[in-house]
């Protein structure tokens, strides 16, 4: 039986955790959870983000993309899952390594939401202080 090569990357915001896997000749098709990416978002924004590494690269069509997320929203699902894919070109072609790095792709964004304090009414808002 013979194994088709394949490259895995994990890609995080948010609470959003994306598994990229990407097969090299595999086509034009991007599947995550199992659906077309234009069928999985619901707006057109969220799918160009995800996109985005292979677009900067001009990889497009050389590679199929499925990709497996869970966690978070759309918003953080697509920031994932395009971190994700862009580790996940560096491991097939490790020539990609500096243009990515450059269109800072490869960083993972830390920012997460604040948890509310106790006393407030969320992260930072104050209830109303009257004087007298």
């Amino acid at each position: 039986m013979e194994t088709i090569e394949q490259y895995w990357g994990t890609g995080r915001r948010k609470t959003a955790v994306a598994r990229v896997r990407i097969i090299p000749g595999g086509g034009d098709d991007v599947l995550v959870n199992k659906k077309p990416i234009s069928e999985y978002f619901d707006r057109a924004d969220h799918a160009i983000v995800a996109q985005q590494p292979i677009t900067h690269v001009e990889k497009v069509g050389e590679y199929a993309i499925r990709v497996n997320v869970k966690g978070g929203g759309n918003t953080g699902q697509a920031g994932a899952i395009s971190h994700g894919l862009a580790r996940a070109l560096v491991k097939a072609d490790e020539s990609l390594k500096p243009a990515l790095k450059q269109g800072g792709f490869l960083t993972r964004d830390s920012r997460m939401v604040e948890r509310k304090k106790y006393g407030q009414k969320g992260a930072r808002a104050r209830y109303q202080f009257s004087k007298r």
